[in-house]
């Protein structure tokens, strides 16, 4: 009896191009891992910890897929993806749902790697919190972040040697437990170009010092990481040619990396931080260094396209990229300047004198009424207290007309009644006196341009 004919396999589709993918990816980790993203919202915390405190969980989880998904562009892991699902056998699988649990295995072996090193980095925080307090650290991580980023440029190729890569490559095989062992050590061979990206996270983490946020971070990073892998291991999705679009990614993740060591390098450094404040200007200032960088090559260019003139632009495009990246992550950061009030007119006298800061003085009273309009209305408004927060502001309690300190003080700035705001410049002028209750809005008015 001749055996049955064996039905043919109905065609898989053909291959669908993964450069939408690519793109969105690129865009949306331009959106997430640059500082000026947060200029919109003019909000001093950082990206991710705005996500995971507006958005909870989900906030922190999208930013970490977004990462995993970009750093999956970068030459030293988006080559691997087609020889990789080769090697577990997705191409081979009998059928479609075995090509999925292939690649679902696979996917899986990354995820556990990636969700332990970051659990990890969580229970350690305090160790990490604690050697932070050490300028010698920060400028350990600092250069360590530099290093990278010469790597993201070009400058060297980070690998790992000869013989550990070889015993890598042996590692899994065809078959679930093949594919999923193969995931394991896939991140471990990808770690030049994953390493620079997982750094910034692991400290992130390790600052946070939270397991759940640290499980859910390395998870959803290590699904960004293999979801291409999946889409072509389960589905047969065809990819766009390797090309200088990924020397672009390593770039843009080069200049994050020098921002991030600016960063670091700032606590050894404390005077960095006075190049930036909570202040529109800066802001601004910040993000058109950023975009006259780009403009210039920080990103598109690569340093083989021409001659010098072509390493210089893209040199000084880098070189303002991260300066405006810098300028504007320390700008958001920085808490909005308060209204801080002193209580010893000495002490506030001297120290405005000291530190050339404009001078304030509150003559108050618990039975003068307009005194606390004042504090009510006007000194609790965001933007005086904003504006005024530049300002050494001291509070003199009146209340006691019969101690002889406070009629000294009364006598030396000229106060015949209540309320009485007394306003000097930087140099010790006398720019303004109110002795009657201005709402917020007359304020303001009546102190802008002073310094």
């Amino acid at each position: 009896m001749r055996p049955a004919p064996r039905r043919a396999q109905p065609p898989l589709p053909a291959p669908r191009s993964l450069a939408p993918l690519a793109l969105a990816a690129l865009a949306l980790g331009v959106l997430l891992l640059s500082p000026s993203a947060a200029l919109a919202a003019e909000d001093s915390r950082d990206l991710f910890t705005r996500l995971r405190e507006d958005y909870g969980l989900v906030g922190g989880a999208v930013g970490a897929f977004a990462g995993g998904l970009l750093t999956c562009l970068t030459p030293c892991v988006y080559p691997m993806i087609a020889i990789t699902v080769s090697v577990f056998g997705a191409k081979q699988a009998s059928s479609r749902k075995q090509a999925v649990l292939l690649s679902l295995s696979f996917v899986m072996g990354i995820a556990v790697l990636f969700t332990t090193l970051l659990v990890g980095a969580a229970l350690t925080g305090g160790l990490f919190g604690a050697a932070l307090q050490k300028w010698w650290v920060n400028v350990g991580i600092a250069l360590v972040m530099g290093a990278m980023a010469a790597s993201m440029f070009g400058a060297f190729e980070l690998t790992l040697p000869e013989s550990v890569m070889q015993r890598l490559s042996s590692v899994g095989g065809v078959g679930y437990g093949g594919a999923f062992a193969l995931g394991l050590v896939s991140s471990l061979i990808a770690a030049p170009c994953t390493g620079p990206v997982l750094t910034g996270v692991l400290l992130w983490i390790g600052k946070t010092q939270n397991v759940v946020l640290g499980a859910l971070v390395g998870f959803c990073y290590a699904l960004g990481l293999g979801l291409p892998f999946f889409l072509v291991g389960a589905f047969a999705v065809g990819l766009p040619k390797s090309g200088k679009w990924m020397v672009a990614v390593k770039s843009f993740f080069g200049t994050v990396l020098l921002v991030c060591a600016l960063y670091f390098l700032r606590y050894a450094i404390p005077a960095m931080t006075k190049v930036a404040r909570h202040d529109t200007m800066f802001m601004v200032a910040g993000g058109g260094a950023i975009l006259i960088g780009l403009l210039l090559g920080a990103v598109h260019l690569d340093w083989s396209d021409g001659g010098l003139g072509v390493k210089i632009r893209k040199g000084l495009g880098i070189a303002a990229a991260t300066a405006g990246g810098f300028v504007l992550w320390v700008s958001i950061e920085a808490p909005p300047p308060n209204l801080t009030w002193e209580h010893s007119e000495q002490v506030a006298s001297e120290r405005a004198q000291r530190e050339k800061r404009p001078l304030m003085v509150d003559f108050t009273a618990d039975w003068c009424g307009a005194c606390k309009e004042f504090t009510k209305h006007t000194f609790s408004d965001p933007r005086v207290m904003e504006k005024a927060g530049g300002f050494v502001a001291v509070k003199v309690d009146a209340t006691d007309d019969e101690d002889p300190q406070v009629d000294q003080v009364k006598k030396k700035y000229g106060v015949v009644g209540l309320p009485t705001v007394v306003i000097y410049d930087s140099t010790g002028k006398e720019w303004k006196r109110f002795t009657e209750f201005v709402p917020a809005d007359k304020f303001l008015t009546a102190i802008e341009g002073i310094n």
